[in-house]
């Protein structure tokens, strides 16, 4: 929704701006990171397509470590968010994709960019033209995540934020 992108945007730019935060931990509530934008939301006022893009490019852009504590999903614009983070750690139940291309539409927040970057062109183009979602174990294989865990998640990615 607008009103996460919002904090997401407020939250970041805080902690660019604190010298006492030396990193930031993103992660979702009740389990989940994020199923992406609803899809209602896109014949509203409120267009996230253009918000969520300039998001994840302040969070790519960030001079601090920022890492993504995924649990249960990163599907569509919250795997982007993932994407644009400088570290993952999924739980090993945790699945990701981008299954908007399953209703015709492409990754809006370049997604389709950063993942072939990321896990390279044909593994991306795989992910990217199937919506298939892909479990913790397989993104870990590909470089999509750089951990996982069967632990608490988020303690994991607070440990993995002070080490770097």
């Amino acid at each position: 929704s607008w009103t996460v992108l919002q904090a997401l945007e407020d939250g970041l730019k805080k902690a660019d701006a604190d010298p006492s935060v030396k990193a930031v931990m993103i992660c979702g509530e009740n389990g989940k990171f994020s199923a992406g934008a609803d899809i209602r939301g896109f014949s509203s006022r409120e267009r996230l397509g253009g918000a969520l893009g300039p998001v994840v490019s302040l969070i790519e852009s960030s001079e601090k470590p920022v890492v993504a504590a995924i649990e249960g999903v990163a599907l569509g614009g919250g795997l982007e968010v993932a994407l644009g983070c400088h570290y993952r750690i999924a739980h090993v139940k945790a699945r990701m994709g981008l299954p908007e291309v399953t209703i015709g539409l492409l990754p809006g927040a370049g997604g389709t960019q950063r993942l072939p970057r990321l896990i390279g062109v044909p593994a991306a183009m795989d992910m990217i033209t199937t919506g298939k979602h892909i479990p913790a174990t397989e993104a870990l294989k590909l470089g999509l995540v750089d951990e996982i865990v069967e632990e608490n998640t988020i303690e994991a990615a607070i440990r993995l934020a002070n080490n770097v």
